[in-house]
């Protein structure tokens, strides 16, 4: 199954990425909650987040702590939400919301804009505080 998500992994639709592993991909949502909004997917195209192999589920999420780790040490906020939802693409894939109020983790709220050149420096900046 090709989603949006395999394009991005693939390289044929480009992402502002934050880290890839063999098995993760993380990567700024383009239309994000909050400034920081973050992907992290498996490279496995699985439909649903429950259906990953158990491993795999586990690694999944200590891979989104390491990302949410860099996030925070970049975004000022109070916590990083993680929220599991998506129907729009059949790839599991985990949001992780950089909060300062809760209306950051609602999906229905108006998004923050950002700039091509604000995108590339947070991802940049991101990254380097990945260990």
């Amino acid at each position: 199954m090709e989603t949006i998500f395999t394009k991005i992994i693939n390289g044929d639709i480009p992402s502002y990425k934050i880290a890839e592993n063999e098995k993760f991909y993380a990567f700024l949502d383009i239309n994000p909650n909050a400034k920081g909004h973050t992907l992290v997917i498996p490279k496995t195209p699985v439909d649903k987040l429950f259906d990953l192999d158990e491993a795999t589920y586990s690694a999944l999420f200590s891979y989104a702590r390491k990302i949410s780790f860099a996030i925070e040490k970049v975004v000022p906020c109070n916590r990083i939400g993680l929220s599991v939802i998506g129907l729009e693409v059949p790839h599991a894939h985990i949001h992780l919301i950089p909060l300062n109020s809760m209306q950051d983790a609602s999906f229905s709220a108006p998004k923050t804009k950002m700039t091509h050149e604000e995108f590339v420096a947070l991802a940049e900046e991101i990254a380097e505080n990945v260990i």
